[in-house]
């Protein structure tokens, strides 16, 4: 077919509105031009040709440009990545994508909800073109996506690496309700309730992030209330309104997973987190990567002796910390300028104030790790393992230490340090616009990724096992029941974690009580005494670690079952196998 048939159907295709009306624009045309199906079928196997040529040669533009960028910063990216910082592959590719498919849109002068309609449009026409949907929907799959529902859009831009990082396509989309104003009003209403009620009508649902501003102020029916959905469906997450409202005001919300933001007036540079364990691990080893052997972190002597010294320990990681923070910082000013410079986000800063607060939100992975470690080397005698190159890989010790979790100040108090110390070096460095630095404890389902990438600790956890989900302690070294696991996270000061302290709580029904009347004023109990404590998020999971191993095995049967993972929610069934095993084996809690 003649190029400028191709253009007459790209033009009638782009005058088109409506989906009744995209199959009469084609109807017509081949009636016009006196075509059968074999030669629609022609005219658009060569537009989808068209298109995907289109398509290879932005992604070969964009990628040739983004190369050259960072190209200058290979240095900065290797180190940034060695110790579990940068994202600089997902974000290229991201913008890569990105800008492809809107300069495809403009390009056709087509809008992207044109395009998904015409898609679902070609998908009801191919039986009657004789063409395969497949071949047929070819060009407009490349445009519109791959496929035609949002949440499948939303997975087109996303690369196997982020998907390891962020599971279960979550959309960052965020749900805030309950809490006071200033002038002592709750801000619940009857709106509020209806609201959650759907979860108990239609069934559980990880989106939006649904997100109560709790205090033990709020009107008791409420409380009753929330605790009733959170058992039943284990998609609420709670964070305290006493300390959001004293320092961001009344009118603000959460953004996107646990971090709380004045709504209009302030924005975050996201930052993803500092692989704190891995950090420990380069101060034993000189700076030498104990995995690949690789000199990472500047070099330095690493430990001597058979035994590892508290002082000597704490003294070198403290110097690589400083190195870590300065790496980290300078990561995230090429990255978030690299972001503002081909994707600035106009449509949602039109949004906000002019004179808009800028945060830059960094954050930590391995609390737990870290304290158990300095703790394991502190208070037990833990001795080391070398190849023959000399570099640590393993540790053994009597396994006689205080663990993070258990409400014992000699362990507690390290995580506490570790979160002040890093949040000070940070703050001594410039940051991209100014922006102020803040610092979370939150891994979403990163903590698998991060462990599989960490050698062996000092606390005896070994090389690949995952680390603990955000501010939660380590999987069953929280033995001393709920309560005291609880009590140890609330004491990680906010004033240090403006972005968020994760903690997600996990136990079976029968943990709460043997009644659902018991069960809901044991979990408002709980809240409450939570919550009293200054402590700033909680995550609430009651399930079964049997009715989780059968939906492994038959996710056909459980398609709504929802967990709550590090900052959001996410079906299942959409988690991968090992992120899956990981939520089973954390701790679930036998008694309070």
């Amino acid at each position: 077919m003649a190029s400028k048939d191709i253009k007459i159907l790209i033009k009638t295709l782009a005058d088109v509105t409506g989906i009744s009306r995209v199959t009469a624009a084609w109807r017509k045309w081949a009636a016009d031009h006196k075509v059968g199906a074999a030669a629609v079928t022609a005219s658009l196997r060569g537009l989808a040709a068209a298109a995907k040529a289109s398509f290879s040669a932005f992604a070969a533009a964009g990628r040739a440009a983004f190369n050259a960028v960072s190209h200058g910063m290979q240095t900065v990216r290797n180190a940034a990545i060695g110790l579990g910082v940068g994202m600089g592959g997902a974000v290229r590719e991201f913008y890569t994508w990105n800008k492809e498919a809107a300069r495809a849109w403009a390009l056709m002068d087509i809008g992207k909800d044109e395009f998904v309609q015409m898609r679902t449009e070609i998908a009801d026409m191919s039986a009657e073109l004789g063409v395969a949907k497949d071949e047929l929907g070819k060009g407009w799959t490349l445009a519109a996506g791959s496929g035609v529902e949002n949440n499948e859009i939303v997975r087109f831009l996303r690369t196997i690496d982020y998907d390891q990082i962020f599971s279960g396509d979550p959309y960052w989309a965020t749900w805030s309700d309950g809490g006071f104003a200033d002038d002592g009003r709750t801000l619940v209403t009857r709106t509020s309730f209806r609201l959650l009620q759907t979860l108990r009508n239609l069934g559980p649902a990880p989106e939006p992030n649904l997100t109560i501003l709790y205090t033990p102020r709020l009107p008791d029916g409420f409380r009753r209330f929330v605790s009733q959905v959170a058992i039943d469906t284990s998609s609420l997450q709670f964070e305290n309104d006493e300390i959001i409202r004293r320092a961001w005001g009344e009118d603000s919300a959460i953004a996107c997973c646990v971090s709380p933001m004045a709504l209009g007036k302030q924005m975050q540079f996201f930052g993803a987190r500092a692989n704190m364990g891995k950090c420990l691990l380069y101060a034993i080893n000189g700076g030498r990567d104990e995995i690949s052997g690789q000199q990472v972190a500047p070099a330095c002597a690493p430990v001597q002796g058979e035994v590892l010294d508290f002082d000597d320990v704490q003294d070198r990681f403290e110097r690589m910390m400083d190195w870590l923070a300065g790496v980290y910082v300078n990561a995230m000013n090429v990255i978030h300028y690299m972001h503002d410079k081909y994707a600035y986000e106009s449509l949602q800063m039109s949004l906000h104030d002019t004179d808009v607060g800028r945060y830059m939100a960094f954050g930590i992975a391995g609390l737990s790790v870290v304290a158990d470690s300095l703790s394991a080397i502190k208070h037990a005698r833990v001795g080391v393992v070398r190849d023959e190159s000399g570099l640590i890989t393993e540790f053994y010790s009597n396994r006689d230490f205080p663990a993070f979790g258990n409400d014992d100040d000699r362990a507690d108090g390290i995580a506490v340090e570790l979160v002040q110390r890093f949040l000070q070096k940070l703050q001594k460095h410039a940051t991209y616009r100014h922006a102020e630095p803040t610092l979370s404890v939150l891994t979403i389902t990163s903590n698998v990724v991060y462990g599989k990438k960490t050698g062996s600790t000092p606390d005896g956890r070994l090389q690949g096992e995952p680390f603990a989900p955000g501010a939660n302690p380590m999987h069953n070294r929280d033995e001393r029941g709920a309560l005291a696991s609880l009590n140890s996270v609330a004491k990680i000061p906010y004033a240090c974690c403006r972005d968020g302290i994760s903690c997600t709580l996990t136990m079976p029904p029968h943990t709460l009580g043997g009644s659902d009347e018991s069960r809901v004023s044991n979990l408002v109990s709980v809240l409450d005494g939570y919550f009293s404590q200054r402590a700033h998020h909680l995550n609430v999971n009651v399930l079964d670690q049997e009715h989780l191993r059968e939906a492994m095995e038959h996710p056909e049967l459980y398609p709504n079952l929802t967990v709550r993972v590090s900052g959001y929610a996410v079906n299942f069934h959409r988690l991968s196998r090992e992120q899956q095993e990981e939520v089973i084996s954390r701790t679930f809690h036998q008694r309070l």
